[in-house]
């Protein structure tokens, strides 16, 4: 996808603070962080969303969350907890349409979101 924002940092063609990788995902730093530790962990193939992923995309979610494990450990916040979140469509507030997953924490998070 050419004009995907996300394929373009995943390609290289656009700069990003990379936190972590693994042969199939890629996690950056949130440049708009609303958390201390925001970290987006991206699939390098590209799929709208969560709404698109079929049981054929072998694995993709697995890999997204077993990075996000990795990068929660790494910066701290494993043990005092962390939020994963997905967002789907213009109504959840997706702004980039790929697949990607939030890891949020570094501080008490509110239920219900907000």
């Amino acid at each position: 996808m050419s004009e995907c924002l996300f394929c373009k940092i995943v390609a290289g063609e656009i700069p990003s603070t990379p936190v972590a990788e693994s042969d199939t995902a890629l996690a950056i730093r949130d440049i708009e962080p609303q958390a201390p530790v925001h970290v987006l962990v991206i699939p390098k193939v590209h799929l709208t969303s969560a709404d698109q992923v079929t049981a054929g995309h072998g694995g993709i979610v697995d890999e997204l969350v077993l990075l996000a494990q990795r990068v929660a450990h790494h910066e701290g916040v494993r043990d005092s907890g962390y939020r994963l979140v997905m967002n789907v469509g213009p109504d959840a507030q997706m702004s980039v349409p790929h697949l990607h997953l939030h890891l949020l924490g570094g501080r008490k998070m509110q239920w219900p979101p907000g």
